[in-house]
């Protein structure tokens, strides 16, 4: 349940999930150009690819060019079968550029085709100058192809409540994930072999070559952290910059990383509780978090007897608090609608949140259809269901909020036919620099994720957002941690260092116009284990 782009945004912070979801659909409708890849007469394999690009500019990224890449399907057999990969940049307009920097959201399963305008559009302008800035849509997602979509429809309301508290509503939850197993193997049989990380890192290589470039940087969020770091193993000697931005924990991919991260949601739930309670004039829903959340579990079990607009259900509340895990900003937001719901006796602003931030929206299916192709193809998950009952049982006493929503969430690797690889130790000794970011409770990749992985990574250096609980937090508006950036990608020079997180939101900061969210499959595939 890595994270998803698109459930984050900001009232006051220009923060680039809303920026992403303002010029999402123009790219999409981009059509880019393909240079197939010609090989010599005598070669053994097709000779690089030459990207042509075309423009296809945004209101807000003028400049902004799309291409497409051809690439081997399997990267083992490159004379076989290719898919075509789709870009975009903004190029470089410095006299001496850096390079290519390579931007990635996070998911598995995010498209990183909008990421490039924002990210040069973020930075200092000295900075973004010195750079083709280039998004890429990874293997199966978006507008690259093929793609995958596995199952339409599948986060409908009202789901099975998801926790199982009797056999039924077990054999209900477990009936629908092996059905999306089967689904996906029946309809992608050829490909999901080959949809996995180090797959899209040898696609990362191809991409370099293609670009005429000697080395090229690096940018990703969330799972793109892992992505970026299984690149650096395998071509460290071609790395400039490696910027990781919320850090994935390299060593329990990734059933281990998925229960820590239900550790994690249930202490930001519980620290969104005592806002609520910070703020008991306003929602009257009690001063003590411990009366505030005895009420959002109240809440949910009427939920779970009788659905808000015949949609909201159990899980189907899960996936609309969820997004609280991954950003503050959407707390105002949430409070309203609990206390609409608990104290005013109305379901329509519970509803309308649903639907801002839980709802699956069409295309969705792509994201989440990725995101389990590579996390149940990355490693080995329990085939036994008993230990995953055992185990999300265990996890579930300790921390209920999101345990069972975030099992589910991924329970068809149990059932997944394609077998898994070995997950790669990242760990390297030959890297020049890396900067991590990381804030101390971020809740979908929890803090001890990125010290594990500096200590990996040779010349790594960690700079930690002090008391911050949001995931993806550069260029969210921190200028402590933006200026960290802005010096790394400039001179290569990192050294580890602490910013101080921003100020808390206030019942004030909510808006209805927050962007819409793609919901409980976004949500777990864009950032994450669900980012």
């Amino acid at each position: 349940m890595l994270d998803p782009l698109k459930t984050r945004g900001s009232v006051k912070v220009k923060n680039r999930a809303a920026v992403l979801l303002s010029i999402a659909t123009v790219v999409a409708v981009a059509t880019p150009v393909t240079a197939a890849p010609v090989a010599p007469a005598g070669s053994t394999g097709p000779a690089a690819a030459t990207l042509r690009w075309t423009g296809c500019a945004t209101t807000r990224y003028p400049s902004l060019q799309c291409a497409s890449l051809k690439v081997p399907l399997d990267h083992d057999n490159p004379r076989g079968r290719q898919i075509a990969l789709a870009l975009t940049r903004v190029p470089h307009t410095a006299a001496k550029s850096q390079g290519p920097l390579l931007v990635n959201p996070g998911g598995p399963g995010g498209s990183g085709r909008a990421l490039a305008g924002f990210i040069a559009s973020a930075l200092p302008k000295d900075v973004a100058a010195a750079y083709d800035v280039i998004g890429f849509d990874p293997r199966g997602v978006g507008k690259s192809e093929p793609t995958l979509d596995c199952a339409a429809g599948y986060f409908a309301p009202v789901r099975p409540d998801s926790v199982p508290t009797d056999g039924r509503s077990e054999q209900a939850n477990l009936d629908r994930v092996r059905s999306f197993a089967e689904s996906c193997q029946t309809k992608h049989a050829d490909v999901l072999p080959y949809i996995d990380t180090v797959s899209a890192a040898r696609d990362m290589e191809s991409l370099r070559t293609a670009l005429g470039a000697a080395k090229l940087s690096y940018f990703g969020y969330s799972y793109g952290t892992y992505l970026g770091a299984v690149y650096a193993k395998l071509h460290p000697d071609r790395v400039h910059r490696l910027v990781l931005d919320s850090v994935v924990d390299p060593g329990g991919v990734w059933y281990e990383d998925n229960l820590a991260q239900d550790r994690a949601f249930d202490a930001r739930h519980k620290a969104f509780l005592a806002w609520v309670a910070r703020y008991d004039e306003k929602y009257r829903l009690g001063g003590d978090p411990a009366e505030v959340e005895r009420r959002w579990y109240e809440m949910r079990e009427a939920l779970r007897e009788a659905p808000a607009g015949g949609k909201v259900g159990a899980s189907e509340l899960e996936d609309t608090f969820m997004p609280g895990g991954y950003y503050d900003g959407y707390w105002p937001n949430l409070a309203e609608a609990f206390s609409a719901y608990s104290v005013g006796k109305d379901e329509k602003p519970l509803v309308a949140a649903y639907q801002r931030f839980g709802a699956v929206e069409p295309g969705a299916g792509n994201g989440y259809s990725v995101y389990t192709a590579v996390q149940c193809r990355d490693s080995a998950w329990p085939k036994d269901w008993d230990t995953w009952r055992a185990d999300m049982w265990r996890t579930h006493a300790e921390a209920p909020f999101m345990t069972w929503n975030n099992a589910w969430y991924n329970a068809p690797c149990a059932f997944w036919k394609t077998e898994p690889l070995a997950a790669p130790d990242v760990t390297n000794t030959d890297l020049s620099s890396a900067l991590l970011f990381q804030a101390t409770e971020d809740a979908a990749t929890p803090f001890g994720g990125a010290l594990s992985m500096r200590d990996k990574l040779k010349g790594a250096a960690l700079v930690v957002e002090e008391g911050g609980g949001n995931h993806g937090i550069a260029l969210s508006g921190n200028k402590c941690l933006d200026d960290k950036l802005a010096s790394y990608l400039r001179t290569g020079k990192a050294a580890d260092a602490t910013c101080p997180a921003g100020p808390a939101p206030t019942p004030a900061s909510a808006t209805r116009a927050l962007p819409h969210s793609a919901g409980g499959a976004a949500l777990h595939g864009l950032l994450g284990f669900r980012g």
